[in-house]
């Protein structure tokens, strides 16, 4: 399905539009990127939670109650947090408590209204364009540090499902693709991509397993290296959800009060695995989480998706920083964009929100980044980047950074060619905005 873009300029027609005016990164050396970075410890994981169709900046990190009903509908009344001077969205008080664990980037920019491309640049931080397809960052931090995971735990995990939009693995292949557990960790169901169906008790999922055994003999009559690995993939898959691995997705495990706090939901179990997934070794774990894309009656879902989004999100900081975990984990939130600040109050919108790539946030919190900031400013409604602009690039640099990965690295090419691990800059602005958070 293609992405809906909110206004009449073409894909090629906007990036075309977006070189001449500079909207393509045009700034800071990749040395410049990694300038500030602590050179002592680095954070060993990541917890991304890909907020699937773009998050509304006004109605979470950057409210402007002032700009007034056409603007902030009745999510006009911001609520103080933890660390003095920051403010966020009146539906997230239980994150507003915890302020002084979490940054907010208040600048992200790239102009792109398309899903599928503004969630490619988002999640590999290139323009598209020159005929490569550009890992994202899980697989990036996937290859980096596979060594790191243990066991049959997969290194780069997706809760529960790819994000969809591109190929995150792009040009390392296949052995880098998120392992999509499908399911749902709520029900403390996990699909393993058709492996383990829910309903199903594990006896008869045994038995059927042994069925296809029995019925797929082409492997047996015509060996070859091919069936060999697909069987051995498969085994492994069965092993990791029936096998002793498996239990690190059995929530069960779990203390009812532990699982209560995060949210008896989809997303807060989600955020629950991903807190048991990064105890056992894997060292990306994306949460797939849809329903920003609120084209229509936009408040009538906020209402319930923001304070879902607060438990879940609360929950896992606190459960990380309890087990010592979060100085070592990375936590980045964030969509492909941002909503329109003005509201769409019309019909067919009814109190719809757009696409908007202008100026959106992000949320970063624990793997060395300092707690407790604010990075870069939008105006008093939100529609321009007013202060340190901070593009997608920039942000997978700080990342790297933050993983200790070397500025001057490479990631293998099948045809050989000599790819940074972040694009060279040729003109410098100074240091980078998000040097403040390290």
């Amino acid at each position: 399905m293609r992405g809906k873009s909110t206004g009449a300029t073409t894909r090629r027609g906007f990036l075309q539009a977006g070189l001449r005016a500079g909207l393509a990164f045009p700034f800071i050396p990749v040395r410049n990127m990694f300038a500030a970075m602590p050179q002592k410890t680095f954070a060993k994981a990541v917890i991304q939670i890909w907020m699937w169709g773009g998050p509304s900046h006004l109605d979470t990190f950057d409210p402007k109650p002032d700009a007034g009903n056409d603007y902030c509908g009745p999510l006009n009344a911001p609520i103080p947090t933890a660390v003095a001077g920051m403010r966020i969205g009146q539906l997230l008080p239980l994150l507003a408590k915890r302020a002084g664990d979490f940054s907010l980037v208040r600048s992200m920019t790239h102009g792109i209204n398309a899903h599928e491309t503004a969630s490619y640049v988002v999640q590999t931080g290139r323009t598209p364009g020159d005929g490569q397809v550009y890992p994202a960052v899980g697989a990036v931090v996937a290859f980096k540090k596979a060594s790191r995971a243990s066991g049959l735990i997969p290194p780069y995990i997706a809760l529960t499902k790819p994000l969809g939009r591109f190929s995150e693995a792009g040009f390392l292949g296949s052995r880098y693709k998120p392992f999509a557990t499908g399911g749902d960790p709520n029900a403390n169901v996990f699909a393993a991509e058709g492996i383990v169906t829910e309903g199903i008790s594990r006896e008869r999922q045994e038995r059927r397993r042994g069925l296809l055994a029995q019925l797929d003999t082409l492997d047996k009559k015509q060996p070859s290296p091919l069936f060999d690995a697909m069987a051995a993939g498969r085994e492994q898959a069965y092993e990791l959800i029936l096998g002793e691995p498996g239990k690190v997705f059995d929530l069960s495990l779990e203390n009812d009060a532990v699982r209560d706090r995060y949210g008896r939901n989809t997303f807060g179990q989600s955020c629950l695995a991903a807190r048991r997934l990064i105890e056992q070794g894997a060292v990306y774990v994306s949460i797939n989480y849809p329903g920003w894309d609120t084209h229509k009656q936009h408040f009538n879902l906020m209402s319930r998706k923001l304070p879902e989004f607060d438990t879940g999100l609360s929950a896992l900081l606190e459960d990380l920083a309890q087990r010592g975990l979060l100085a070592a984990t990375i936590v980045w939130c964030g969509g492909e964009f941002g909503r329109t600040p003005k509201i769409q109050w019309e019909a067919p919108w009814n109190g719809g929100r757009g696409h908007y790539g202008k100026a959106f946030s992000t949320f970063l919190a624990g793997g060395g980044f300092r707690g407790g900031q604010i990075v870069g400013a939008t105006d008093a409604r939100g529609e321009e980047i007013e202060k340190d602009p901070v593009y997608p690039t920039d942000l997978i640099a700080a990342i790297y950074g933050r993983l200790g990965f070397d500025a001057a690295d490479t990631v293998p090419h099948p045809q050989g060619l000599n790819i940074p691990l972040v694009p060279a800059r040729e003109t410098s602005a100074g240091p980078t905005p998000l040097n403040a958070l390290t």
